[in-house]
Order: C-alpha cells, then structure tokens, then sequence
C-alpha cells in the first residue's frame, strides 16, 4: 500500500546528492566576504562560460568615436567604429576539500555549515580578494605620498586622510569617471578617518548611518570600505567597477565515498581571473594580452605614518 502524502525522509531530496545545493550556499557565504572582486569594485560583465584553469574571456570594447565639425562646404567624414581586444585570463584556481559524517543529514541541515567549513571559505574569500587587489593596485594611477608623520591629534590625520579622498575625487571628475565610485581603505587609514568629523557626521556630505553593515562611509560620490587585504605599498585606492572586469566560477562540486571511513569528501574547486580594462576615451593597451598601466579610473596612494 502507497503512503500518501510522502513523508519527508522518503523524499528524494533527504537521499540525493545534490551539488547545486552546494553551490548556491557557498556562493550566499562567499560573495559577502569580498572587498576587491566585490560588485562595488569589480563588474563581472564578461565572465563567459569557465570551465577550467587557463580558460580566455575575450572583450571586445570600443573605441570612442571622433566627433567632427559640420560645413556645407566640407560636408562629413565617415568613419568605422573601432574595438580592440582584451584578454581576461583564468590564471587562479583554488579548492577546499573537506569530510562529512553524513552527508544527507549535513544536506538537509544546511550545506556548509560547520565551523571549520566557514573558515574555510572565509581562506578562499581572502585568496581571491588578495589576487584582484593586485592586480587593481598594479594598474591604478600613483597620487602623491599623504604624509601624516608630523601630525599628532587622531582628528587632524583623519581630516589629512580625508583631503587625500578629495584629491582623488577631483582627479576623477577631471578624466569623467562616473558616478557610484569606491574607496577602498587599509584598516589604519579607516581608524583615523572615522575620526574626522566630515566622516563622523556624513550625512553633510553623504549618507547618513553609512557606518553600519561594514561600510566606513558613502559621502562626497564614493561608498568607503575598508580590507585586511591591502596591496603591498597601498593605503588607498579609489576608482569604478567599470574599469575593473572579475570572472569566476566554482565548478566540479563534487562527492565520493571514502573507502577507509565512513565518511563522504566534498571538493569544488574556484575558477577565477580578474583584469583592469582601457576605458573608451582612454589609452588602449598595445596588445589584448598587456596590462593597462596608470588607468584613470583606478588611483592609489600610500600614507606615510612615521
């Protein structure tokens, strides 16, 4: 005789391995780690479809049109429009790997959440925001030191740290940079601005409240947030997520028995690439492969502290 309705451990979710369930709770504890490859200064336009280390994504961007003046006597010069080529390479590919007991009872109770699992994706998290960083800072555009050795009172640096925000944010309203940009901070940078009173009370300049949910501020065009994962030589970097692309995937989650134990091992591995992209009206990089140096997008500086 049938049992209806189908009581839940019958069901097949209670019995099935199923990967996906896997997948989208990692990505739900993973993507919130993120600093550098975060949506806020990463935009992940072209990740195509990733399949393996050394996997291509190839972009195809345009050229900025020239703008001609119109004579009735000269009439119009037609031109092509222009792209050029870039390379985003799948250069990183980091795994975890771990046992579980049971790993019906682990699905059903909620993948991935066992203690040791969360720090494990935390050292993924950290892996990946340590890579794109670099190669955020190796493009960016050097402003001048900010030097705040001889300042004593935590205000005043804060304030002197805060001028260095400004400088940044005239340099890019100067190369027409849009709006929704980011600074990223070293956590001694974010000690003393919280300090300066424009950061304190940002609703004057910004939003309000803007210290809660990890956020150091959003004031003056720019959402401030702060890393452990700074680049060796940087203090602050400001820019947009357009000029920065961020492809990534996790694949081959996978499970398989473990002969000596009772035990089931799960291991995915994370697929990823990251690339500063030319702006339109910008210099073009010689070959799709190179590396785009001094962007106007991206600037960087370095505090001297003592």
């Amino acid at each position: 005789m049938a049992i209806e309705p189908m009581p839940a451990y019958a069901h097949d979710g209670t019995y099935s391995w199923v990967p996906t369930d896997w997948s989208n709770e990692l990505l739900t504890q993973f993507d919130p780690l993120l600093v550098w490859a975060s949506p806020l200064v990463c935009n992940r336009e072209y990740e195509g479809n990733i399949a393996d280390k050394g996997d291509r994504v190839v972009i195809n961007g345009l050229i900025r049109p020239n703008v001609g003046k119109y004579t009735d006597a000269a009439g119009m010069t037609i031109e092509d429009l222009k792209t050029v080529e870039q390379y985003v390479d799948i250069t990183e590919a980091d795994y975890i790997a771990f046992y579980v007991r049971d790993i019906e009872t682990v699905q059903v109770a909620g993948a991935l959440a066992a203690p040791a699992t969360q720090e494990s994706i935390k050292a993924l998290a950290t892996e990946t925001d340590t890579f794109v960083g670099a190669k955020v800072a190796a493009s960016a555009t050097a402003m001048p030191q900010v030097d705040v050795s001889t300042i004593t009172k935590s205000y005043d640096k804060g304030e002197a740290l805060l001028e260095a925000v400004f400088d940044m944010m005239e340099r890019l309203d100067t190369s027409d940079v849009p709006g929704g940009r980011f600074v990223v901070v070293s956590p001694k940078v974010k000690r003393f601005l919280l300090r300066a009173p424009d950061i304190a009370n940002a609703a004057a300049l910004g939003e309000g409240q803007a210290t809660a949910n990890g956020v150091v501020a959003r004031l003056a065009g720019f959402t401030v947030v702060s890393t452990t994962a700074m680049p060796a030589g940087v203090d602050i970097l400001a820019g947009h997520q357009a000029f920065t692309t961020f492809a990534s995937q996790f694949t081959s989650f996978r499970e398989q028995k473990v002969e000596k134990f009772r035990r089931n091992q799960i291991d995915a591995l994370h697929l990823y690439g990251a690339r500063v992209l030319s702006f339109p009206g910008g210099a073009q990089p010689v070959t799709p492969e190179a590396a785009v140096v001094n962007s106007e997008g991206l600037l960087k500086a370095a505090v001297t502290w003592a």
